[in-house]
């Protein structure tokens, strides 16, 4: 970046300015929009800015970049290629948080960085939180974010202690729901920095919510809730997959989130 001086006194005050215009422009042409946010948030991060800079106009995004997202008023860690918390599954948080009592046990299932664990624990800190993802680095973040030693590795359900089955009152999940041919029309950020696994939902988006629909029953206590982010367009289909599986469903929608969500309750 250019350097000057104030040409009234000389200070440094200057320099910082035209830093900050100059650095601005750069994000702007890279495609960020909202680039003052962007600018100020690496310029406070206090490592060498210009290769975080390099970082960000290559495409990389932001919150892996300063390693952690701001998520439901929180900073949750966010390691190398695990998903980003988006702003609309803060919906999710608010629906679970009528579900979320104390001494309700929740998982956070596909947790990616535990997020939504972090952000319902934050809320509600009497649940008895735990959660489990397949991909090692966003199990690395999850236990950053809430307690390690309630964070699992492993394939759904099966990550989990066996002392859980029957157990849980409320799952909380944002499972990958894209479908497979989609991926290629998804922003880069998405789609070449965050790993397939936390994408790739199978041919229609909804092979992880067959799954979950199947298993979830015997691990969870009577009358308990399971809660799972969808699109608006795949949410009838999520909510007949879990009806066929013995669960009554509704579908939740907010135009404020712009997130969608099935709403899923053991009979």
């Amino acid at each position: 970046m250019r350097s000057a001086q104030c040409p009234c006194c000389g200070c440094r005050a200057y320099d910082r300015d035209i830093d900050t215009i100059e650095l601005v422009s750069r994000l702007r042409a890279a495609g960020c929009v909202f680039a003052e946010d962007e600018a100020a948030l690496l310029l406070a991060d206090g490592r060498e800015l210009e290769s975080l800079v390099a970082r960000r106009v290559a495409g990389e995004p932001l919150e892996q970049i300063l390693g952690w997202a701001e998520f439901c008023g929180l900073r949750v860690t966010v390691e190398p290629g695990v998903f980003v918390p988006r702003f609309r599954t803060g919906y999710l948080v608010e629906l679970a948080l009528d579900f979320a009592r104390p001494g309700a046990v929740v998982l956070d299932l596909c947790c990616g960085a535990g997020a939504i664990g972090a952000a319902l624990a934050a809320t509600e800190p009497g649940i008895d939180l735990y959660a489990c993802d397949l991909d090692p680095a966003a199990v690395a973040s999850a236990r950053r974010n809430i307690p390690a030693d309630r964070v699992f590795e492993g394939d759904l359900f099966e990550a989990l202690p066996t002392a859980l089955r029957g157990r849980i009152d409320l799952v909380v999940v944002n499972a990958p729901y894209v479908p497979t041919e989609a991926i290629a029309t998804m922003p880069p950020e998405a789609r070449i920095h965050e790993h397939r696994l936390a994408l790739d939902g199978g041919g229609d988006g909804l092979d992880l919510h067959r799954r979950i629909a199947t298993e979830a029953g015997e691990w969870m206590s009577p009358a308990s809730h399971l809660l799972i982010e969808t699109s608006e367009a795949q949410a009838p289909l999520s909510a007949e997959i879990f009806a066929a599986a013995g669960f009554t469903t509704e579908v939740a929608h907010s135009e404020e989130y712009d997130g969608t969500v099935v709403i899923a309750t053991r009979i």
